[in-house]
């Protein structure tokens, strides 16, 4: 079943080639316990290297900023990387795009607190884009035990479109906001609050598929070192959706 986040689909193709032999007799069946580790060594390097970046804005704004573009296109190309690279499960992809991915959550949350806040504000709405990420993984994950939805190759498919065409509205709009100075998907408006709740339901939807693809690769056994795509999958939601939700506060807050 194919994965509405690219690297877990791409990951789970090659689990599924090599978990009748795990492509290294030596290698030993992927565990929960694996997925838990390593997710977790991924997001603490992110924190870390966000929080590395967010205090250099507060020192020198413009290294902060270079950084964050650094760690936008660093993380895009990684993530290209692991899902056409045949780099699946690559301890080293997976850390090198948390660092990028850090560098870059770091310097997208300065940007809220500094330009759309003053003082106390700004990392207010942090803290509640941090709350409210941690909120929807777990909601969502109680949701998957449970069994309250299905995840079925219809539901995959149709989420993967949707989010599809969700990145290509975003690139327009990006585009259109760079040469045509036309923002409508991010300029705090009405459209703006619609597209960034979509985004965040997708975000949360998506949780669905990944836990299901690292589930049927436990079950399936594939090599243990491939705990690392998951890793790497779960961390491409969870910073969507952090921005999302930080974006969506901020329309609020606004003055």
């Amino acid at each position: 079943m194919r994965s509405s986040n690219p690297v877990m689909s791409s990951l789970t193709e090659s689990s599924n080639r090599q978990s009748s032999g795990y492509g290294d007799d030596s290698a030993r069946p992927m565990t929960v316990d694996d997925v838990v580790t390593k997710t977790g060594i991924t997001l603490g390097i992110i924190i870390v290297a966000a929080a590395i970046n967010f205090y250099l804005g507060t020192v020198n704004p413009g290294i902060a900023m270079a950084l964050t573009l650094v760690g936008g296109i660093g993380g895009f190309i990684t993530v290209l990387v692991a899902s056409f690279g045949k780099k699946w499960g690559s301890a080293a992809v997976t850390l090198i795009y948390a660092v990028f991915e850090g560098l870059f959550v770091g310097g997208f949350s300065l940007m809220f607190t500094n330009v759309n806040f003053q003082g106390e504000g700004g990392s207010a709405i942090i803290g509640q884009a941090i709350i409210g990420t941690i909120g929807v993984f777990i909601g969502m994950l109680i949701v998957y035990k449970t069994g309250a939805v299905k995840v079925t190759p219809k539901f995959t498919k149709i989420l993967f479109g949707l989010v599809a065409g969700v990145a290509v509205m975003a690139l327009v709009n990006f585009l259109g906001a760079i040469f045509f100075d036309f923002n409508p998907l991010r300029d705090g408006g009405p459209i703006a609050i619609i597209f960034s709740l979509v985004c965040i339901v997708l975000g949360a939807l998506s949780f669905l598929t990944d836990f299901d693809q690292a589930d049927r690769m436990i079950r399936a056994g594939a090599p243990a070192k491939q705990a690392w795509g998951v890793a790497l999958g779960l961390a491409v939601t969870l910073v969507w959706l952090y921005t999302e939700i930080l974006r969506l506060l901020s329309y609020f807050q606004r003055d």
